[in-house]
């Protein structure tokens, strides 16, 4: 049995471990102002980003899907690890030697079965690698150089030659200290008749990478005629390898897509290698499988589109019928993106890696140079199936290409669309295109539904969450007026809870200037699972005031909720005075009277502070 990670260690781990850099290599991340960061939200699909970071706290949080947490939680969802798997991960990350109690360190080999699988395909990646320069690795080698591919590249890219053995990587990997049942589940080996065999043998390989850039599987290129097999095979679904998520290239090209707002997909593995070397740093091809919603997923993290039709997404396919289909299918999804696609074809058929070859790499960059709008490709496409040279074929065009435009949810675009279709076409009458495309977007849409309507906040409640947002990320702005309040003061469960959190943990007089430490003794007694992931929420959810206004707009928020308090009070006193008969009960009533006036005028004073914000 592992011990358990020493919490000085875990400390350490949080501290060496910053959390911008870590979900950075996820998603992109772009200034919010305040100190905070923002993205698209790697845990659901979203148009326009609610992933919060706060760098300063070290917290995260999406306000679309409720996730949050420290960088050692982020680590355990995204990569689907144990708690003491992802300390176990961001320590080696961090060049952190990990100390056990009850019985000491830990060897790896005793790590969850994820990181021995990431080690079983770190050790095959570098077997494969070492065997590309070996005598009987010839025909390998040979492929690359025909491909316009030196030595250098193969190394950058990480290519390697499998042998034509039945056991050479299993025997290896076996030596290593992995066993059998891992190589099987990992892919790197099947069950043959006498144990586990090699999956792939005498073959060029490709090592697959994650975003983080770790080896979650293979591609293999067949060389010999004897191979009965695929001319590409690769790895199987496994626990680290899932085809339809996977993007090969995705760990060289990441930063290059963040920075350019760009993505290039384009087919095969060297066509990647001939994109970058060719001065197209964003390229990444699908692995065995089509370019579908998954994929789409991985690339907004890193292109960040948003409304306003940022950045690029340009898709290379081949001139022939089965480029043009592939195409097509890409445009069914093209809505699922906010950013512009495009579709970039070589009139001569030649994919990249060909074009490299035979033109240079000039050729390769002028490529995606010449992107057409993917809306523009797919109608054009689709219309040029038909004789245009008759009424009849052009009716039948129109009718065939009236779906692809009635589908653009853009009004504006789906009209520009419509009168381009007219002029393609030839019939020169903008109003009877339009209408015949206005009557398929009817029958595609339905009958419009009503959005749901949004419950109106309490402006109460309002007060009572921006006043705790304030108790997490700013306690010394408030200070012991804010420990001073009745519990009463709050209403909403939640708020409820998290103030009996702040009072369990010493209320703000032990807060000192607040930050990671604060936060994270809030999260020691925040023992309901709502009560932490508000903590989580209110350590990253931006206060609604500038910076230079903070002390002004804490004050502020404090006299509003005691104006509240006072609200409150005033409408028992109120209640009491309307039982009494003022006559019989003169005493009590006038008593009741003074309360009432010094009440009012009370709150007539906290509502002129809490105007000052």
């Amino acid at each position: 049995m592992a011990g358990r990670i020493r919490d000085v260690d875990i400390a350490l781990v949080r501290e060496r471990s910053p959390i911008a850099e870590v979900i950075g290599e996820h998603i992109q991340l772009r200034n919010a102002g305040g100190g905070n960061l923002k993205g698209l939200c790697p845990f659901h699909d979203e148009k326009s980003p609610s992933f919060n970071v706060t760098p300063e706290r070290g917290m995260y949080f999406c306000f679309g899907c409720s996730e949050g947490g420290d960088v050692i939680t982020f680590v355990e969802k995204i990569e689907h690890l144990s708690f003491g798997e992802a300390v176990e991960r961001l320590a080696q990350r961090a060049g952190i030697h990990l100390q056990y109690e009850q019985g000491g360190y830990v060897p790896k080999r005793d790590h969850g079965e994820r990181a021995r699988l990431i080690e079983a395909h770190k050790a095959a990646a570098e077997f494969y690698a070492g065997k590309l320069f070996a005598p009987e690795a010839a025909a390998g080698r040979r492929f690359l150089s025909e491909r316009g591919f030196e030595r250098a590249d193969a190394e950058t890219f990480g290519v390697g030659y499998a042998p034509n053995e039945w056991e050479a990587l299993t025997r290896h990997l076996l030596g290593r200290g992995f066993s059998a049942d891992e190589l099987v589940k990992g892919g790197l080996a099947k069950e043959g008749r006498r144990g586990p065999i090699d999956r792939f043998r005498g073959r060029l390989i490709w090592p697959i990478r994650d975003a983080t850039g770790d080896v979650i599987g293979f591609g293999a290129r067949k060389l010999l005629d004897s191979d009965d097999g695929p001319k590409y095979l690769n790895t199987p679904d496994t626990p680290l390898y899932k085809k339809s998520q996977v993007l090969y290239g995705i760990d060289l090209a990441k930063r290059e897509i963040s920075k350019r707002s760009q993505a290039v997909i384009v087919e095969g593995y060297t066509d990647v290698m001939a994109c970058h070397l060719a001065g197209v740093p964003t390229a990444v091809a699908t692995c065995g499988t089509s370019f579908g919603e998954e994929h789409i997923k991985i690339l907004r993290r890193f292109l960040l589109d948003q409304a306003e039709f940022r950045g690029e997404v340009i898709f290379t396919f081949d001139g022939d019928a089965a480029g043009q289909k592939a195409a097509l299918r890409a445009f069914a999804d093209e809505q699922k993106f906010v950013t512009q696609t495009y579709v970039a074809v070589q009139p001569d058929g030649l994919d990249p890696c060909d074009l490299r070859v035979k033109q240079g790499d000039a050729a390769v960059r002028d490529l995606v140079a010449s992107r057409e709008p993917l809306f523009q490709f797919a109608i054009r496409s689709t219309i040029s199936r038909y004789d245009l040279r008759s009424n009849e074929g052009k009716i039948a065009a129109l009718d065939a290409a009236a779906p692809i435009v009635a589908g653009i949810k853009d009004a504006g675009l789906r009209k520009r669309y419509a009168i381009d279709l007219d002029r393609w076409l030839g019939f020169m009458d903008e109003r009877f295109v339009m209408q015949r495309i206005a009557a398929v977007a009817g029958a595609q849409q339905g009958r419009p539904q009503r959005a749901p309507q949004a419950a109106p906040v309490d402006p109460g409640v309002r007060v009572e969450a921006e006043l705790l947002k304030l108790a997490v990320q700013r306690p010394a702005l408030l200070g012991p007026r804010f420990d001073a309040l009745d519990p009463q003061a709050f209403t909403a469960p939640d708020h409820v809870a998290l103030h009996r959190v702040v009072a369990a943990a010493g209320g703000l007089a032990a807060a000192g200037h607040g930050g990671r430490e604060w936060v994270d003794l809030l999260l020691e007694h925040a023992n309901e699972e709502g009560a932490r992931a508000l903590v989580t929420r209110f350590a990253v959810e931006p206060i609604q005031a500038d910076a230079h206004a903070e002390e002004r707009y804490a004050a502020a928020m404090l006299a509003a909720i005691e104006a509240i308090a006072v609200d409150r009070a005033i409408a028992q006193v109120k209640s009491r005075i309307q039982r009494l008969n003022p006559v019989e009960e003169q005493q009590e009533y006038n008593k009741l009277f003074g309360e009432l006036v010094a009440l009012e005028q009370q709150r007539r004073v906290l509502r002129e502070r809490a105007a000052g914000s």
